[in-house]
C-alpha cells in the first residue's frame, strides 16, 4: 500500500513551523494512542503513520531529503511508527505526549508556566464592601528581538544532537532502561548555538507589570483571586500559568469579624449604665442609635441585625454584636470623691434591697464554699 504524503498525514503545509507540527501531532498522537483504543488496529496504525510523519518532519536532515525526494529520500532513517523501530518507540510517544498528565518528562510535554502567589492587604471595609485596586507584579514577557526563540536574530534553534530532537535519553541500569531528561538540551529536543544577546537564550524577558484586581465584596483573610493566565509566563509558546490573589485583611481599630458577625466593645458610664440611656455606635454603613437599657451590666451583648458581612459566597448579612463595658471613673475631684462616698452610704444603709445581684450571689457563693469545706 503506498504512503500518504507525511504533511497530509498530520493535516499541515509545507512551510509550517516544527511549533505547528508538534501540535498537529499532539492533537493525531492523543486521538489514536493504543491506551485510549484497545482492540482497534485502524487506530494503531493512524497511530504509527502520524509517529512516522512526526519523526520525520521534525528532524531537519530527514525533512530535507523527504522535501527534495520524497519517501525514497527517507525510507530506512524513519521509525516506521513501530513500536520496537529505530525511531519514535512507544515509551517515547507515550513521554512524549502523555506526559503533561502522567508527569513524565521530553521534549512536547506541557511548558506551561508556574503559577503565582500575591498577599494583597485589604482594609476591612475594603473586604467588606468591596473595592479594585491595582497591583504590580513582577513577571515575563516574550523577547521582542527573538520572539521568543531564544535564538540570535537570522538564525533559529537546532535539533539536539544528543537525544535526536526527542528530548529524552534512555540509560541502562541493570536489567532495565530508563528514560530521563537530555542533559544536553534540558528536555526541550533543541539547542541554541547562537543565543539572543537581549534574553541571553531565554525567549522571554523580566519586566513588572500592573493588574487590575476586582475584589468581590464580602472576602475575607485566606480567600483567593484567581487571574487566568497572569502568572509565569509558558515556554516554547506553552500557555502562562495563573496568578492567585491571596488576601489579608487588616486588623481594624474599632470591629473584629468573625464569618458574618462583627463584633465590638462600647464604653459606657456607670450612670447610664444604671439609669440607662441611648448612645451612638458606629457601623461600617454609618453611626446608628443603641438603647441602652436601665441596670444594664457590664459584658451584656447587644444585637444590631445585618450590620454585619453579606459572605462573598452569598446568604444574608450578618449581624454586629455590641458588647457594653462599664467604665470606672477616674480623675475625680475631691468634691465627686464625696458624693461617691455618699452614694455608697445610701446602698449599704439600703440592706432590704439588693442593689448588686451578682456581687450578693458571688458572696453567698463563697461562703457556701467554706462551709462546705472539710479542714
Amino acid at each position: 500500500m503506498a504512503k500518504r504524503d507525511y504533511y497530509d498525514v498530520l493535516g499541515v503545509t509545507r512551510d509550517t513551523d516544527e511549533k505547528e507540527i508538534k501540535r498537529a501531532y499532539r492533537k493525531l498522537a492523543m486521538k489514536y494512542h493504543p491506551d485510549r483504543n484497545p482492540d482497534d488496529a485502524d487506530a494503531e496504525a493512524r497511530f504509527k503513520e502520524a509517529t512516522e510523519a512526526y519523526d520525520v518532519l521534525m528532524d531537519p536532515n530527514k525533512r530535507a531529503a523527504y522535501d527534495q525526494f520524497g519517501h525514497a529520500g527517507v525510507d530506512g532513517q524513519a521509525g516506521g511508527g513501530g513500536f520496537g523501530g529505530g525511531g519514535a518507540s512507544f515509551s517515547d510517544i507515550f513521554g512524549d505526549v502523555f506526559g503533561d498528565i502522567f508527569g513524565g518528562g521530553g521534549r512536547g510535554r506541557s511548558n506551561r508556566g508556574a503559577d503565582l502567589r500575591y498577599t494583597l492587604e485589604l482594609d476591612l471595609e475594603e473586604a467588606v464592601h468591596g473595592t479594585t485596586v491595582k497591583i504590580r507584579v513582577p513577571g515575563h514577557v516574550e523577547c521582542d528581538v527573538c520572539e521568543g526563540s531564544g535564538a540570535e536574530k537570522g538564525s533559529r534553534p537546532e535539533t539536539c544532537g544528543t537525544c535526536k530532537g526527542m528530548g529524552q535519553v534512555r540509560m541502562q541500569q541493570g536489567f532495565f532502561t530508563v528514560q530521563q531528561a537530555c542533559p544536553t538540551c534540558r528536555g526541550s529536543g533543541q539547542t541554541i548555538k547562537n543565543p539572543c544577546k537581549k534574553c541571553h537564550g531565554a525567549g522571554r524577558l523580566q519586566e513588572e507589570k500592573t493588574l487590575s484586581v476586582k475584589v468581590p465584596p464580602g472576602v475575607d483573610t485566606g480567600d483567593r483571586i484567581r487571574l487566568s493566565g497572569e502568572g509565569e509566563m509558558g515556554i516554547e509558546g506553552g500557555p502562562s500559568g495563573d496568578l492567585y490573589v491571596q488576601v489579608s485583611v487588616r486588623e481594624h481599630s474599632i470591629f473584629t469579624r468573625d464569618g458574618r458577625n462583627l463584633y465590638c466593645e462600647v464604653p459606657i458610664s456607670i450612670v447610664d449604665a444604671a439609669l440607662g440611656g441611648e448612645l451612638e455606635v458606629p457601623t461600617l454603613d454609618g453611626r446608628v442609635k443603641l438603647k441602652i437599657p436601665p441596670e444594664t451590666q457590664t459584658g451584656k451583648l447587644f444585637r444590631l441585625r445585618n450590620k454585619g458581612v453579606s459572605p462573598v459566597r452569598g446568604g444574608p448579612a450578618g449581624d454586629l454584636l455590641c458588647r457594653v463595658m462599664v467604665e470606672t471613673p477616674v480623675n475625680l475631684t475631691k468634691k465627686q470623691k464625696d458624693l461617691m462616698e455618699q452614694f455608697q452610704e445610701t446602698l449599704d444603709g439600703n440592706n432590704g434591697n439588693n442593689h448588686g445581684p451578682r456581687k450578693t450571689s458571688w458572696f453567698e457563693g463563697v461562703k457556701n464554699f467554706f462551709d462546705e469545706m472539710k479542714f
